[in-house]
């Protein structure tokens, strides 16, 4: 049965979803505000700044209206940056049902409030409480899902059967979804692998082989956990797709926006010329001083996040940070971690 969707962002990441939705039969309205970015996808199919090499299905109707895109969706999928979210959550909250399903696929934290993602769109549109909107994350690079190379990713709710609405509305042969009813631990895993992600295209940018960023990730991960329990997450869900998964492919991957910029970092670069010449958001910046606020409120040791925060924010020299990191007291591996637990 073919189901109406809208996609509201047309990012790569929305761009790529509206096409896993229309790879299962689905129309699907693709939203961005911008006009004349709908006008140039509509006039050459193509979506040329975010996602150039991908040619969309005739089945996504390209808009700027967001009453035209939301008004006869089964789902209503946001897939804005985080900073973005409250924006856009507000103004669809006037033509948004509490019969239709929420999703989100934004990797961030709200800067100044702190707050998850799934937190702002159940404060901004009122038809869903927290535990009706669901998560999706995992390791899921845009350009691949629109190759429909094969992908996995969870989708989190509070009560589960969204969560495997969700999972029907999008899993296919190359697009294979999973269910965990953690959100918190979802959203924290997809925004906090963004700094390790940012430390690991540094390290590279350095010049430091493979045995430092296997360091970066075993020892970043085991930040995410400790702040992530403290934060009421299930540590286990850090082992899954949502953690230990989105951290790999985000620090070792091409395709990452957060490893280049930390690649261009460690080649000396401005932070500011770093991301004038991304284009697009670097949701781990803003995401490096979340966490860093986040850590000294909850008491939880980040050291990797605090260096990285002091290079990005305080003009600290990288080399000089991975001295500091590299000079730390002596530790035992698991007893900061296994504290939290």
């Amino acid at each position: 049965m073919t189901v109406k969707a809208a996609v509201l962002g047309a990012g790569s990441w929305g761009t790529a979803l509206a096409m896993v939705l229309t790879a299962n039969g689905d129309d699907v309205a693709l939203w961005s505000r911008s006009e004349a970015h709908v006008a140039e996808m509509e006039a050459t199919r193509k979506n040329e700044k975010y996602l150039p090499q991908a040619t969309l299905p005739r089945n996504i109707r390209v808009t700027s209206s967001l009453r035209e895109a939301v008004s006869d969706a089964a789902l209503v999928l946001f897939v804005v940056p985080s900073q973005a979210m409250r924006d856009v959550a507000g103004e669809a909250a006037a033509v948004i049902r509490d019969d239709q399903l929420v999703i989100h696929a934004a990797k961030g934290f709200e800067q100044g409030t702190f707050k998850r993602m799934s937190e702002v769109l159940a404060e901004q549109l009122q038809t869903h409480d927290s535990a009706q909107i669901v998560v999706l994350s995992g390791p899921s690079h845009a350009e691949e899902v629109a190759e429909q190379s094969p992908t996995t990713v969870v989708v989190s709710a509070e009560e589960i059967a969204y969560a495997e609405q969700a999972q029907d509305y999008l899993i296919n042969p190359f697009f294979r979804v999973y269910t965990n009813p953690d959100v918190v631990g979802t959203e924290i895993g997809g925004a906090l692998k963004n700094i390790i992600a940012l430390s690991a295209g540094m390290s590279d940018g350095l010049g430091y082989g493979d045995n430092a960023k296997a360091a970066l990730l075993t020892r970043g991960l085991a930040e995410i956990v400790r702040l992530g329990a403290r934060m009421g997450a299930d540590p286990r869900t850090f082992a899954g797709l949502a953690g230990f998964g989105d951290l790999v492919v985000t620090c070792t991957s091409k395709h990452s926006r957060n490893w280049q910029a930390g690649y261009l970092l460690g080649q000396g670069k401005p932070l500011g010329d770093v991301l004038r010449q991304m284009g697009m958001v670097v949701e781990g910046v803003k995401t490096t001083q979340t966490a860093h606020a986040l850590a000294k409120q909850y008491q939880v040791e980040m050291p990797i996040t605090a260096e990285l925060y002091n290079v990005l924010f305080a003009d600290k020299n990288p080399r000089l940070a991975v001295e500091h990191l590299m000079g730390r007291v002596k530790r035992h591996e698991t007893e900061d971690v296994l504290r939290e637990l």
